[in-house]
C-alpha cells in the first residue's frame, strides 16, 4: 500500500502500476493504460481528499490476468457521482477528464463515494496465452 500525499507519491504509484503490469508480461500499451488510470485517480485523491492511498493486487487466475488498483481517500466524497463521471465536468478548474478518462483506460471501473470518502477500484483484465 502506498500513501498518497504529494506529486512524488503519485509518480511512485504510477511506476508501481506499470511494474505490476510489466511483471505479468503484458505489453507497453497495457502498462501505459493502467499506469495512467492510477495516476489520474491518485491525483484526484490527493487534490480532493485526505489520507489518500493506493493498493495493488494481482487477482489473476489460470485463465486471466486480473491486475487491480484501489485508490481511496477519506475526503468529503463526491457530491454528484453521475455528473463527475461526465467528460468535461470539473469542480476544480481542470479539463474534467480524470474520472471518465480513467474509466476508459481500464476493463473494470467501480467507484463508491459518500461523506466519509471515495474508493475507486480499477482492473486490467487480459486472457492468459496458452
Amino acid at each position: 500500500m502506498l500513501d498518497l500525499r504529494s506529486g512524488d507519491d503519485i509518480v511512485r504509484a504510477r511506476l508501481a502500476a506499470r511494474d505490476l503490469v510489466r511483471q505479468a508480461g503484458l505489453g507497453l500499451m497495457d502498462q501505459t493504460r493502467f499506469a495512467t488510470a492510477v495516476s489520474e485517480l491518485g491525483r484526484n485523491a490527493v487534490r480532493y481528499g485526505v489520507q489518500a492511498r493506493c493498493e495493488f493486487s494481482d487477482l489473476s487466475d489460470a485463465r486471466h490476468w486480473r491486475l487491480q488498483a484501489m485508490v481511496s481517500d477519506q475526503g468529503p466524497g463526491i457530491e454528484n457521482l453521475e455528473q463527475a463521471m461526465q467528460d468535461g465536468f470539473s469542480t476544480g478548474g481542470s479539463l474534467g477528464a480524470g474520472l471518465p478518462g480513467a474509466r476508459r483506460l481500464v476493463d473494470v471501473f467501480d467507484i463508491r463515494s459518500d461523506d466519509s470518502g471515495t474508493v475507486v477500484t480499477v482492473q486490467l483484465v487480459r486472457p492468459r496465452r496458452p
